[in-house]
């Protein structure tokens, strides 16, 4: 555009009418080409490697500027409230249950979920699990106090009849087992009798036990009131205050507590639990047609169907997940910002300028262009006035 302006400006030089007028567009657009040159590219560098004052700005600021970029990046999209926003505009919970709503995409998210845990699980070597339970496991059971825990869990359990369920299976099985096997009972009693007296009393004496022992179980069995059952209610009750408030008791069941726990049998059989399950687990998720397969992926599908056909649910989990998600930002951002002024501080001036200026150049560019026209059309203005003025 300046060779242009140049050229038009020596063909069109004192000449007179009309070509004046292009003679003085040319001459100010050269004015306006030149210092739209000048403006842009004492930016990047100094204008033809003249130390000019004020020239070359972005090597010279590039750490300021990218301070400036740090502190606007997070004043205005690192918040959390920003965040929020731009989650709960994305409708996301409504795209992942459109998503998890198709066969096909719950099955492969169920697939490629089994696999990595599979792939987890065979990480995960005896060595560090021993060294959890007996490191970490083992001595904070230890620590941890049980006893009031578990006295008030007793506590509920009395209070809302759950035990009950517990004594009429024993008695119910009690009573079956006393009609089922009489003669065993009976020889139960027989080894404990005297050997002194005649075999006839004793079996007199075992049958006769064996009657009312059936009898009293049934009893049992059948009065939900019967003054066993309530010796058990009151037994469950003073034990599970005994084991908040009695320091006697507290301190027993905390020795056996530590005992058992303590016992090296229990690492053992932690471990033995713990090599069942992985196994299972493993055969499970390596089996494309398992029921845990099927299972994982029917309900990722449900839960597709829920987020489309719930608006409730869809706003909830909104609610949550953009919660979190501005805490997240509220807690890491500032730690994220500086990423920005640290890596523009670790380019050179030169390099800085470069990689800027490329990223903006074709906008550069037409800011030369423009600088050129505006100059021209204001030579011409300029012209024209001094042309009537002058008549």
């Amino acid at each position: 555009m300046l060779v242009l302006m140049a050229l038009i400006f020596l063909v069109t030089l004192h000449r007179d009418g009309a070509l004046g007028y292009v003679n003085a567009f040319a001459e100010a657009g050269m004015v306006g080409a030149l210092a739209d040159w000048f403006a842009v590219t004492a930016l990047f560098r100094h204008p033809m490697g003249i130390p000019i004052p004020h020239t070359a700005l972005v090597p010279k600021r590039k750490d300021t500027f990218a301070k400036g970029l740090e502190d606007f990046v997070t004043g205005n999209f690192l918040t959390g409230e920003a965040a929020r926003e731009r989650f709960l505009a994305s409708d996301v919970t409504r795209r992942v249950g459109v998503w998890l709503d198709d066969e096909g995409h719950a099955r492969r998210l169920a697939d490629e979920s089994a696999l990595i845990l599979a792939r987890a699980l065979t990480h995960v070597a005896p060595d560090d699990i021993r060294g959890l339970v007996q490191n970490s496991l083992v001595p904070r059971a230890v620590a941890e106090p049980l006893s009031p825990v578990a006295g008030a869990l007793l506590e509920e359990v009395v209070r809302d009849g759950v035990h009950h369920a517990l004594v009429d299976i024993v008695v119910i099985e009690a009573h079956a087992w006393l009609l089922e096997n009489p003669r065993t009972f009976m020889q139960i009693v027989d080894d404990r009798a005297p050997t002194w007296a005649p075999a006839w009393v004793n079996d007199m004496v075992a049958d006769r036990l064996h009657t009312e022992a059936v009898k009293w179980v049934r009893d049992v069995r059948d009065d939900r009131s019967h003054r066993v059952r309530r010796a058990i209610d009151d037994l469950l009750s003073d034990l599970a205050r005994d084991l908040q408030e009695d320091p006697a008791t507290m301190a027993r069941a905390e020795a056996l507590k530590e005992r058992l726990i303590t016992h090296p049998q229990t690492t053992d059989a932690a471990l033995a639990i713990w090599d069942v399950l992985r196994e299972g687990m493993m055969r499970a998720l390596h089996d494309p047609a398992g029921l845990l397969r099927e299972r994982i992926a029917k309900e990722l599908r449900r839960l597709g169907e829920r987020l489309l056909a719930e608006p409730e649910l869809r706003a909830s989990v909104d609610a949550r997940a953009g919660d979190a998600v501005a805490f997240l930002v509220d807690s890491y951002g500032q730690e994220l910002a500086p990423i920005i002024s640290q890596v523009i501080a670790r380019w050179d001036g030169k390099e800085a300028a470069e990689k800027i200026e490329l990223h903006v150049g074709r906008d550069l560019q037409f800011i030369r262009i423009n600088g050129t026209v505006v100059g021209g059309l204001a030579g011409l203005l300029i012209h024209t006035f001094a042309q009537f003025v002058g008549r």
